[in-house]
């Protein structure tokens, strides 16, 4: 029975996907079952920032596997504060909790803002309109797009959305019962939205002054996406909660939340757990991720990566007019076009190079840190001629 055959027959059709069976990956590269290969601008969903199975990440793994696949989290696990520790030691100082998804992470965040606000009488979430937070209930809640909650509803209440990068409309609707504003420092399923000026210092400034928890989800822009580790530090505003996964397990399932200190010991015993968070093996390789990058500089390789795809796409901006903007920080690139991107993305498949559209019309490139200048010329040559054909 093929791949296509085992899917059709016994898996739950919930996500729409390209009939691609991809069995191999190295860097930037996939391997499809006929042996086919395919250069991923967007390895992994923004996972694989150090691109498909770097020998470090993979060694650490299979190091790890022989030796502790699993423990309770009612135990000490030498290997999760470990991790704890170099996460906090690159942003802000806090405490850390480990969960299996950025979508876990969400909730586990809310959870905190929810308790911090309890005694406060303060229960109520803002969230942009176009963001993105998870698909479970309470991320799905602070989700700020109308097709992913409409066929859920009733969802839980004390959620309200206002424009990304618009102050005024915050101020209006934040009042004594508001407990957090949660917030993607660059807006990514929603069309790699950055946000205008000196937004998220008056977000901050904001959130000090009514008494409110200010959340960054980075689960897309953290762990050097942006050519920062953390997407909060290009605005060098630091929130109260960041959320992270995506990059950090450089393939393998981890989510975490990094508190302040100022509402960190909000969870105490039983008020919060996660029976595979933090476990050894995904561990293993988040602290493998973070090696690679320091050894690797892969800090400055990103914002390099970051310069060259902007540089790729101003260009064919002055050769295609159906090409609106270009926008992005380091390997996190949007290109908005004014009309639909799906047929861009198939006369790209047909180049053998795998390419987003997220919101319908934005281009979303994802990469490596580490994917070469030929590789990425070799993507553009097949974007122009994906945009000549329209």
């Amino acid at each position: 029975m093929s791949t296509q055959q085992l899917f059709n027959n016994y898996i739950i059709p919930s996500v729409g996907r390209m009939p691609l069976s991809f069995v191999e990956g190295k860097g930037s590269w996939l391997t499809e079952e006929s042996g086919r290969k395919y250069l991923d601008m967007y390895p992994g969903w923004g996972v694989n920032i150090v691109g498909h199975c770097h020998p470090e990440v993979v060694n650490a793994i299979q190091k790890q596997a022989a030796k502790l696949l699993h423990a309770p989290n009612n135990y000490l696990l030498p290997l999760q504060g470990q991790l704890a520790e170099k996460i906090i030691e690159r942003s802000f100082p806090g405490k850390v909790f480990f969960s299996n998804s950025g979508a876990e992470a969400n909730e586990g965040a809310l959870k905190i803002a929810r308790k911090w606000g309890k005694d406060k009488g303060k229960w109520k979430f803002i969230t942009m309109l176009d963001s993105f937070h998870g698909r479970t209930l309470g991320a799905l809640s602070a989700t700020g797009q109308e097709n992913y909650r409409k066929d859920f509803e009733p969802l839980i209440p004390g959620f309200s959305y206002v424009p990304f990068g618009d102050i005024s409309a915050i101020k209006e609707l934040l009042d004594d019962e508001t407990c957090a504003i949660m917030i993607e420092p660059i807006q990514g399923e929603g069309g790699v939205n950055v946000a205008p000026g000196n937004y998220f210092q008056e977000l901050r400034e904001i959130c000090d002054e009514k008494n409110c928890l200010l959340i960054f989800d980075e689960v897309q822009t953290g762990v050097a996406r942006t050519g920062e580790w953390f997407g909060y530090q290009l605005y060098n505003v630091q929130p109260d909660i960041m959320t992270l996964a995506k990059a950090l397990g450089g393939g393998v399932p981890i989510g975490a939340i990094v508190a302040a200190e100022n509402v960190a010991d909000v969870l105490q015993p039983g008020s919060h757990a996660s029976t595979y968070g933090g476990n050894p093996l995904v561990c293993a390789a988040g602290l493998a991720v973070i090696s690679v990058i320091d050894e690797e500089n892969g800090l400055e390789k990103a914002r390099q990566v970051g310069k060259s795809l902007k540089l790729k796409a101003e260009q064919l901006k002055q050769k295609f007019n159906v090409i609106r903007d270009v926008r992005g920080a380091g390997a996190m690139l949007g290109i908005e076009l004014d009309v639909p991107g799906k047929s861009v993305v198939g006369n790209c498949l047909a180049d053998n190079v795998l390419i987003n559209c997220t919101h319908e019309r934005v281009i979303r490139f994802l990469t490596s840190a580490f994917i070469s200048e030929n590789e990425i010329e070799t993507a553009f040559n097949s974007l122009q001629n994906a945009l000549s054909k329209i």
